[in-house]
This record gives structure tokens, sequence and C-alpha cells, in this order.
């Protein structure tokens, strides 16, 4: 449990840190074009950026605290705790698989190829593996607290389920 609160605090100042950066960085492409009269060559593209990050890790933190879409049809149609606990069980299995295919692996491939490539961005001429790093390291973090919801939810009395979450 101290693991994964750990994790929880550094993630939510990453993101608020990136955040704030975002907030920034914009700021200052709306001054330097409409007060300095002379656009920032890099601020569009750093804010992309940012907004990559933001998003990918966001996700990640938001399927720790179980604010992962989810259909609200099936658990209306669900009769019993049991069913919630089967329900549940699903649904991390899902996000799991997926954060396997297509966040560690396919995103581990993309960096691969582009690290490869030696591909730089446009306007910063950072190599893009670098950005896209975000991808496989946002599927592990999906994949961790989908394996922590799975084990707390098995762990928690038939009581204590919840099929809305």
């Amino acid at each position: 449990m101290k693991f994964r609160a750990l994790i929880d605090k550094i993630l939510f100042w990453v993101l608020v840190s990136l955040m704030g950066l975002m907030v920034i960085n914009v700021l200052w492409q709306v001054a330097s074009r409409y007060l300095l009269q002379s656009p920032s060559s890099f601020t569009d593209e750093l804010s992309r950026f940012l907004l990559i990050w933001v998003g990918l890790l966001g996700a990640g933190y938001a399927t720790g605290k179980k604010l992962h879409l989810a259909i609200d049809l099936l658990p209306t149609y669900l009769n019993g705790k049991q069913s919630g606990r089967k329900l549940n069980v699903v649904i991390n299995i899902l996000v799991g698989l997926f954060a396997i295919l297509v966040l560690i692996w396919g995103g581990s491939n993309l960096v691969y190829i582009t690290l490869i490539l030696e591909q730089p961005s446009a306007a910063l001429g950072i190599p893009l593996g670098y950005v896209y790093t975000v991808i496989p390291l946002s599927g592990v973090l999906t994949l961790y607290y989908s394996i922590h919801n799975l084990i707390l939810d098995y762990n928690k009395p038939l009581e204590a389920i919840d099929i809305d979450n």
C-alpha cells in the first residue's frame, strides 16, 4: 500500500508540474505573438508534446483512481455483489490487456523505431523517441494499477464491492 501511495503522489506532482509548464508555455506563446509581435517558434510544438505527456500519464493516474471510462449499461443489468466483482475483474483484465498490447508493446516498438531512425522534432530538434517514451511508461503504470485494483477487489468482502467502480 505504501508503494502505491508513493507512486500516486509522484505521478500527481509530475502531472501538476507538466500542466503548470504547459500553462506557462501557452501564456508565453500568446504574449510573444500579441504583445511582442514576434511569435515564439518552439512553443506550439512544446505544448503539443506536454499535452501528450499529460494525457497519457493522466490516463494511467485515472486507472489507479478507478476513474477510467466505463459504460454504465452493464451494472444496471447485474444483480448481486458477486456479479459486480466479476464485472470489476473483467474490466481490470481488459484494461491490463490493452496496456500490455497497445501501450507497452506497441509503444516500445514506436520508441525503438523512432530512435533507430533518429527522427528529430521540427522546432525543438529533440529525438521523437524521447517524446514517445511516455507511451510504454503509461502502459506500465496502467498495468500496475490494473493488477493492484484486481488484488484489492479480490481481497475485498462482497459487501464492500461497488458495481459502479
